[in-house]
């Protein structure tokens, strides 16, 4: 399966040390099988550090799925949605916690990308103004692109760097 990851710079081999903390899924390397999606993250990942916006692309060698511990979320919900909250939340205490992946317990993890409409939800629910039950309300009916991250060296493996496309830019 191809998956794209857009960036400011090429990505031939991935150092997760370089990777940002307090995303989505944690820290990890993360990927989309839509190039339009891949297209727009990296036209903002230039604006705000610079350089040339990439789209990398990698071959994700899905048989690697069965042999390591991934997390599908599969729609977005209340579980999904405080899942991704904790990830964010840099004073989550609880990182063994089974419903954070800050401790990259997760090799990979499969679901939908929070967008702003979506984190202006999650500020909402954070700051106490709707309860969990208006949260998911508010995400029912939300269409949300699909992401892969990847955590541990061991998920890396499943990634062949096959190129970069910037002619679709």
């Amino acid at each position: 399966m191809i998956v794209y990851h857009g960036s400011n710079t090429i990505v031939e081999s991935v150092d997760l040390d370089r990777c940002r903390p307090y995303k989505d899924f944690g820290k990890g390397f993360y990927t989309t099988p839509f190039i339009g999606q891949a297209q727009r993250m990296s036209m903002r990942v230039s604006r705000l550090f610079g350089n040339t916006a990439i789209v990398n692309t990698n071959n994700f060698d899905r048989s690697f799925l069965s042999k390591l511990n991934v997390l599908e979320c599969n729609s977005p919900d209340a579980q999904w949605a405080q899942f991704v909250i904790k990830n964010r939340n840099r004073h989550f205490t609880d990182i063994t916690s089974r419903e954070c992946n800050q401790d990259a317990k997760y090799d990979i993890i499969i679901g939908p990308v929070a967008d702003d409409d979506i984190a202006l939800l999650f500020r909402q629910y954070t700051e106490n103004l709707i309860t969990l039950e208006m949260l998911a309300r508010g995400m029912e009916f939300r269409h949300l692109s699909i992401q892969y991250s990847f955590h541990t060296k061991q998920a890396l493996h499943a990634l062949e760097f096959l190129g970069v496309i910037d002619d679709n830019i």
